[in-house]
This record gives C-alpha cells, structure tokens and sequence, in this order.
C-alpha cells in the first residue's frame, strides 16, 4: 500500500498578468489506508490541493510522492490513482457496466473476464449488480454515486482522490453515503483522500483531518483535536457545528481579568500566567455551545444574557444570546422552559474555554478537560 507526501509544495496561478497564491508551503503526509480529509471554506485550496496529486495542475514548487517516486511531472494516467467528482462524470450513453469497464479496457491489457470480473465484484460490494444494464439516466443520485465509486474501485488504485463526492446527495442520502464510504474504505484498506466543506464530514468520515485557509495549512491532526484543541482561532471557529463563541476581553495582567462592556471574566491563576507569558493585551475568549452552562448566582466566571432566539430541536435547543452586544450560542436540554426575551445568566466554566491573541489569532491556552474517558469497569 501507498503513502503519499506533500513536501513544501507551492502551486501559483497567473491571473490578469498576477501571481495568486492557491497553496503555499504544504507538508502533509498521509499513511498507507489512512483516510485524510481536506476541509476549508470555499477558495481556500483544498481542491487545488487534490489536482495537485492527481497530476490535473502542474506543481509550482516543492514535491509530490506516491510511495517513494515523487510525481510532480507523471501524467494523471500514470500515478496508479483513481479519482471520484462531485458531479460523477458518467458517460449518459453507456449502461452501468460499460461505465464501470471503460477505464479499464482503455489504460490496462486486462482481458474481457479480468474486467467482466472486477466490475461485478465492486457492484456486489457496493449494492448495485441489479443495475449494470441500465443507463444512468434511470439512475437516482445516490446510484449514480455507488457507480462513479464501483468505476473507481475497479481501477485498484493505490491511492483513492475523492472531491465532494456527497455534496449533490440530499440530507439523509448523504449522512447514509458517509457511513457506506467509511465501511467501503475499511475493506479496501487503501490512502484516501477527501475533499469537502463540510465540516460534519470531515468530523465523522476523517482519521485526520487537515484545515486549510486562504492556501495555508491550519492543523493537522485527528477530528478531536481539532476540535478540542484547535491551534487558532480560525479552526476553533471552523470545526464545530454551531460555531464556537467568541468574545473580545481587554486584559488586566495584574488582575487576571478579561473585560468587555460590563464583562469581567476571572482567569484561574494559571490561565492569565499563560496571557502573560504570550505577551497579548487582549485576548480572545472562545467557548463551545454545549459547554455554556445556566448558572443560579454571580460568579467570577459568569455574564449576563438576554434571549433572542429558540431553536427547538427536539433532545436540545439553540439558544441565540446578546451577552454585552455580541451574540452568544448556547445548546441546552429541550425541555428547558425558555422563551425569547427571558434574562439568564450563564456561566463559563473556567475549564472549558479557550483563549486566542487577539491580534495574530494564535492559541493563547485550550480547554483543560479534553476528551473523556471510559468510565470504570466499562470495556471495549
């Protein structure tokens, strides 16, 4: 099986007679059946990123490796890769098995059985031997996808490329097609890399996950500590559905205290030696929504909220907060009695919240309880 390694690559676009930046510097390397995803907002270079080992955009500078040979100037046809669309790129006018065999009988001297083989193998692996015959315009859009994946998986690459594979699926196909293609790779056992905005996929689907912004690598690291540990500001806002909370604190290094329009938040002692030691004047306070808690009495870790929206979702509810003129999410139990105008006040515990530089953006401290753990006498 392959690795595949991204060694300080630089792509530069010419445009309107100027050079733009895509991807800057990448180090990246993804293990042998490992599943790496690419997440960033759109533009921020994921997609170039993936054409980039694909041999679809030339490399500026640095080197591209599919196992020890660096690739930068291979053709697509021969980096032993199979690549799936977002918009699935199948021939309208060939049935499910012609797609699936085309790449086949055109790049390698496998025989009709060879290929007549593999191609039912992948469709009884992915649920679709009944729809070989049919063209894939009586296809639905999760078929349609089952079958851009059976033409991939007959290549037996050794390195699958996927570009937001899910993104024209509805709600429920997509969460359905996430869990398929994370069983689909467990028993391929092959380097894969995924490309998506989503942020909920790469959360679920990746065995890391690599944040991109404006061409730069952010993190790289598993979901949860991305998550729990982001390393700035924009992955702590980035990863995470609703958004992490942010509020901007003026700091008093004598005090250990943060403040904002009638805020004054409370640093443990360790928590403001950290702002000191950083040097920052102001500091960015980040808390998740599920960690907001409603507190019954003042506190040095508590501030004053007035709602302004419910969201109902049934097990829990979004409450949409002014908390000093900046709006705070918090998620609480559903059967919590809330209505839009109540006063609370909420409480965030000094274990939970993060605090960012408020200039450069970098991580200050993350929260100090992090994952939990099995309880006792719990096994796997």
């Amino acid at each position: 099986m392959a690795t595949v390694e991204y060694d300080e690559v630089t792509k530069v676009f010419e445009e309107g007679g100027e050079p733009v930046v895509a991807v800057e510097d990448l180090n990246i390397a993804v293990e042998a059946e490992e599943f790496l995803v690419l997440v960033g907002p759109s533009g921020c270079g994921k997609s170039t990123t993936l054409r980039l080992l694909a041999g679809l955009e030339t490399v500026t500078d640095g080197e591209v490796r599919i196992g020890s040979e660096v690739v930068n100037d291979q053709k697509p046809k021969d980096r032993d890769i199979a690549m799936v669309f977002q918009n699935y790129a199948l021939y309208p006018h060939k049935t499910v098995e012609e797609n699936m065999s085309f790449g086949l009988e055109m790049t390698t001297s496998l025989s009709d059985e060879e290929i007549h083989g593999r191609v039912h193998d992948a469709a009884e692996m992915l649920g679709i031997e009944e729809l070989l015959d049919r063209q894939p315009k009586a296809l639905s859009g999760g078929q349609k996808q089952r079958v851009a994946l059976g033409r991939a998986i007959v290549r037996e690459p050794e390195v699958f490329l996927m570009d937001e594979p899910l993104s024209n699926l509805d709600a429920k196909l997509r969460t359905d097609m996430r869990t398929e293609l994370q069983e689909l790779h467990e028993r391929l056992g092959v380097a894969t890399v995924y490309v998506t905005h989503d942020q909920t996929e790469a959360m679920t689907m990746g065995d890391r996950i690599a944040v991109l912004n404006d061409g730069e690598l952010q993190q790289l690291g598993t979901p949860l500590e991305c998550y729990h540990r982001p390393a700035n500001r924009f992955v702590a806002g980035f990863i995470g559905s609703p958004s992490m909370n942010f509020l901007s604190l003026s700091f008093d290094a004598t005090a250990g205290v943060g403040s904002t329009g009638g805020i004054d938040y409370h640093f443990t002692d360790e928590q403001a030696e950290r702002i000191r030691t950083s040097g920052a004047g102001a500091v960015t306070l980040g808390i998740r929504p599920e960690d907001i808690e409603l507190a019954e009495a003042e506190g040095p870790d508590t501030v004053r909220a007035a709602v302004r929206v419910v969201e109902p979702m049934g097990k829990e509810s979004y409450l949409y907060l002014d908390v000093s003129g900046t709006e705070v999410t918090a998620s609480v139990p559903g059967d919590y009695g809330i209505d839009v105008g109540d006063q609370l006040r909420l409480r965030f515990p000094r274990d939970r919240v993060h605090a960012f530089d408020a200039e450069t953006g970098e991580t200050v401290f993350n929260r100090s309880r992090g994952e939990s753990s099995l309880p006792d006498g719990v096994q796997l």
